[in-house]
Formats: C-alpha cells, structure tokens, sequence
C-alpha cells in the first residue's frame, strides 16, 4: 500500500485549498462604496460692478449686481463677476459684449495682476477694432473695479499678439479703459 501522506499529496491537497481560497475570493461582490460626505459651504452675497456697453458700443456702462460666493477672496469674486458678465446685462439698454451662452473667460490672479483666459471662441467674434476694444475694456474694468493693477489676456492658454485688430502684448490697466 502506498503511502498516504507522502509529499505530492500533501503539497497537491495545499494547492488546493489555496486555489479554492483564492476562488473565494475572487468570487466574492466588492463592498459598496460609502458616498461622500457633502458639505454646503455658506455663500456670501457680495456686491460688485460689472461692465457692458451702450447700444452705440461708445461708451463702458456699469451694473451693480450681487453675487453669491462661497469664498471672498479676490480670484473667486473675479471669475463669479465674468461668469455674470458673459450672461449679460439685466438693463434692455445696454449690450452684452459676448453673444448669449458663451462661455466665460477663465481668470486667474498673481499678486495685483489678473490673467484672463478666453476661451477659443472668442477668436471667432469678429467684432471690429471698437466692439473688440470693448471686449477688453469691459473685462478690464469689471476685474480692477476692486482691486488689481492690470489684466493681461490669454487665447485658448496662449499668449498671442491681437484679438482681431485689438494688441494683447501688453496688459491692459484702468487708465487704457477710462471713459471717453
């Protein structure tokens, strides 16, 4: 007679029991995954003046409006008041500088200076040397409202030479955009 417990056996019936582990649990479902916790972050109403044009696209017309942030610092008040911005003027009487459901720029800010992407659309304007002055002065005006000392603007992430017929070499200031 053979023996029972010779060594074949006994690592054959270890492999498998380990196969028929591993098989457990592979086989067994994946525990669910507990859902985050949300958190509502208290908005703060903040007030701000954002710039549109008149319907003669001569002149920079302010509107007041009251934003909802979660945040007061100066980068998130910025991109909240170009978010309104993009959507236009509450007033009949002026104009949004930027057709209805265009995207708004993206802003960014180092120390006094804002950086303002726009997105790859705004190539696409063809405003003309006025409507797209206007463009950046709306934009201009409507950051350093508060603060900042001047507004450099992006395409599409890249430095570029002109929107249109408007040079973007060098940032814009307040002085760039005073009414006329």
């Amino acid at each position: 007679m053979r023996r029972l417990m010779s060594l074949f056996n006994v690592v054959s019936a270890a492999l498998l029991v380990a196969a028929f582990l591993a098989l457990q649990a592979v086989q067994k479902p994946p525990e669910a995954p507990t859902p985050p916790q949300l958190q509502l972050a208290e908005r703060t109403a903040v007030k701000v003046k954002v710039y549109f044009t008149d319907a003669q696209v001569q002149t920079l017309k302010p509107e007041t409006r009251t934003l909802q942030v979660t945040q007061t610092n100066a980068r998130v008040v910025a991109q909240a008041a170009l978010n309104v911005w993009a959507q236009g003027p509450f007033d009949r009487a002026l104009l949004g500088v930027v057709p209805a459901k265009t995207a708004a720029p993206k802003v960014y800010l180092r120390g006094q200076h804002f950086f303002v992407d726009l997105p790859a659309s705004y190539e696409n304007l063809r405003y003309g040397s006025s409507g797209e002055r206007m463009l950046a002065c709306t934009i201009t005006r409507t950051l350093l409202e508060e603060r900042g000392q001047d507004v450099t603007f992006l395409l599409a992430g890249q430095n570029v030479d002109s929107l249109g017929h408007i040079d973007l070499r060098e940032p814009f200031t307040r002085q760039d955009c005073a009414d006329q």
